[in-house]
């Protein structure tokens, strides 16, 4: 027993000693402590444009290599599904030596194809991404009284039918000394590991410093070809570079060569390393996120107050006067009875394509818990914009894991409509695993033969494709069938009423009861469009999205929007004597996707007009349809289990013989 309580005082200690030490720093993105003189390598990722959404190699185009050749550096599966494609650029510096003037290489003459394709680069407005010590270039400008940002800066720049070449770079490195140089020295990882020296036995007292800050100012200057056609790379340009960015003036000829240079300056900076990426997530507009919450919570009260009207007023009021009258005088009240209390003999019928309704809903909490937990992970700071592709493997893992429980709501329901009926559970279980993969797995491999079409690092590799299919069928599919066999072995939900064996008809009805449902779609949408415009400028306008406590908030709200939209809607549809509300329940919350696909035509016309080519706008609509077929799987199952709850309760209150 003493050895069990030392045993967890020596775990406890262990982990607040580990908590202490790492209390600030996100899992795997520790800081790389630097010596004055150290290396300091800069990485190159896909050129991107928000005029086309399709990425491409930095090398595609004309560019300096690396004299010791391009290799890619290592990638997850999150980073190779965005379509990046880090790789090492010929850039160096030294750690806290400033250098101006440096040259970089002369590029062969231009031949036709390069110089049209550098052109075209150069009019869809693509953009160069540099990447030093994991933090990405960041170019400043000033507009009026404040100043405009972006991650990047683009490769060249039209200028009255002339075409210019952004080919000096000025670079600023923000750094910041760190004080216990000796133990930090130690800590670097990943990219930057190979680059620490080790530390000598008699320790050094120079001081280390972290890269807190990478800036750069991208300068179009006339070089002379000629003079530079002996020189090394990294050797000193013949004459001083002025780089002033309000002119231009290297012009892209056809058969002419291109001269690159840079120069570099390191500034020490009051930055803490936790906090380098302020500068590229600080907040704007935390009022307008507020606002949303707000206009969520409005319609929230609002429809919690019509589900306390029916809970309290109607459903109350009309069970405690059935309650209280004798067997006789309730026989007579049957007879007038009219509303919901009329379809109870047929309230829990068997829908029509029950299997496929039992597949959504199943497919529905697979994909609403992954988006849960991922969003949680990402407010928790786990799935930061310094930990490239972690975002869409948290999405993939939790996906896959989250199969048992998919196939445990399904089967289960599937019992509980076949009152009992074990038979074709395992059938039920697969075609859980296969339908919702399925349609984006068709949908996603159209997506990428266009993208192969185009030669994008964007498309994904055939290799990839075997792991992803590999994970489907081999961790997915088995973990449904698991919770398909949890789901046959748990009992099914018994009914409290039993169903007559002649289906009563549905009277006549004012109104089309399935206009109704789809426009129910717009009380969940409206609680969520506000967002809905910062998620979508992340995606497509290359903006950093990551406020997700917001998010969280917001999706904790939509789905109780769309419960009680559902409730409310499935109550209305039972007073009209309409029983028929399995599906009705389904598409009430599911219907908020076809706002959402509406919402992201809306933005593809009036927000990315400046969109170019079928291929990008494809792309767009095809993974618009995409997110809009996981949101109404997600929300409805959403609406169809909290209306099943409110039917199940309401009619197993109703005493009846």
């Amino acid at each position: 027993m003493d050895f069990f309580a030392h045993f967890k005082i020596w775990v406890l200690t262990l982990c607040l000693v580990f908590q202490y030490g790492y209390g600030f720093y996100l899992p795997g993105s520790y800081p790389h402590n630097y010596g004055i003189g150290d290396t300091l390598s800069v990485k190159v990722n896909s050129i991107t444009s928000i005029e086309t959404e399709i990425p491409f190699s930095y090398y595609s185009l004309p560019f300096c290599k690396p004299l010791e050749g391009v290799k890619d550096s290592a990638e997850n599966l999150g980073e190779v599904l965005m379509g990046d494609r880090i790789e090492n650029s010929p850039y160096k510096f030294k750690m806290h030596t400033n250098e101006t003037d440096i040259f970089l290489c002369r590029t062969d003459p231009l031949s036709g194809g390069d110089f049209k394709l550098l052109k075209k680069r150069i009019d869809e407005m693509y953009q160069v991404n540099l990447i030093l010590d994991n933090l990405p270039a960041i170019r400043y400008a000033k507009k009026e009284s404040y100043f405009l940002r972006w991650t990047g800066y683009p490769v060249g720049i039209k200028v009255q039918d002339a075409y210019y070449v952004f080919n000096h770079l000025k670079f600023t490195v923000l750094v910041h000394k760190y004080e216990e140089a000796n133990v930090a020295r130690v800590m670097g990882t990943g990219d930057g590991s190979e680059l620490i020296p080790t530390v000598g036995s008699g320790g050094s007292e120079l001081p280390g410093y972290m890269v807190v800050g990478f800036e750069v100012v991208p300068c179009s200057v006339m070089h002379d070809a000629q003079s530079v056609k002996k020189l090394k790379p990294y050797g000193k340009y013949p004459s001083p570079i002025k780089c002033d960015p309000t002119t231009v003036a290297m012009l892209v000829k056809e058969n002419e060569p291109i001269v690159f240079t840079y120069e570099v300056t390191f500034e020490e900076s009051d930055i803490k390393w936790p906090s380098r990426w302020d500068a590229y997530l600080k907040m704007e507009g935390s009022k307008v996120h507020w606002f949303s919450i707000l206009n969520s919570l409005m319609v929230i009260t609002f429809l919690a107050g019509i589900v306390l009207v029916i809970f309290l007023r109607t459903v109350r009021r009309d069970l405690t006067r059935y309650e209280e009258l004798d067997k006789e005088a309730q026989a007579q009240m049957n007879e007038e009875l009219s509303g919901w209390k009329l379809v109870v003999g047929d309230v829990f019928r068997a829908p029509a394509n029950s299997g496929l309704l039992c597949v959504m809903v199943g497919d529905g909490v697979q994909i609403l818990g992954m988006a849960v937990v991922t969003v949680m992970f990402a407010a928790l700071g786990f799935m930061s914009p310094a930990s490239r592709g972690t975002l869409i493997i948290g999405m993939l893992f939790f996906y896959m894991i989250l199969g048992i429980a998919a196939g445990y709501v399904a089967v289960r329901l599937w019992r509980t409509i076949g009152c009992g009926d074990k038979k074709g559970w395992v059938s039920v279980s697969w075609k859980v695993a296969c339908f919702f993969p399925g349609i984006a797995f068709l949908i996603l491999t159209t997506l990428n033969f266009l993208l192969w079409g185009s030669h994008s690092t964007g498309a994904i590799p055939f290799s990839l494709f075997v792991v992803l299919i590999f994970m489907w069928f081999c961790i997915s599919v088995p973990l449904t069938l698991v919770g398909g066999y949890f789901g046959a072995k748990a009992p099914h939900i018994e009914y409290p009423v039993r169903t007559n064996q002649i289906p009563r008809e549905i009277p006549a009805q004012k109104y089309p009861s399935w206009l109704l449902v789809f426009g129910a779609g717009t009380l969940p949408f409206g609680t969520l469009f506000i967002e809905l415009f910062f998620i979508m400028s992340s995606i497509w306008m290359g903006r950093v999205y990551y406020v997700f406590g917001f998010l969280l908030i917001v999706f904790i709200l939509l789905v109780v929007v769309c419960a009680e939209v559902s409730l409310v809607l499935t109550y209305m549809h039972l007073c009209v004597e309409d029983w028929k509300w399995w599906w009705k329940s389904f598409f009430a919350s599911g219907s908020v996707a076809i706002y959402i696909f509406l919402y992201s035509v809306n933005y593809l016309i009036f927000e990315l007009k400046s969109l170019s080519g079928p291929v990008s706008e494809a792309l767009y609509l095809g993974y618009s349809l995409l997110m809009a077929l996981a949101i109404m799987f997600a929300m409805g199952s959403v609406g169809f289990l909290s209306s099943f709850w409110f039917v199940h309760y309401l009619f197993s209150s109703v005493k009846l013989d």
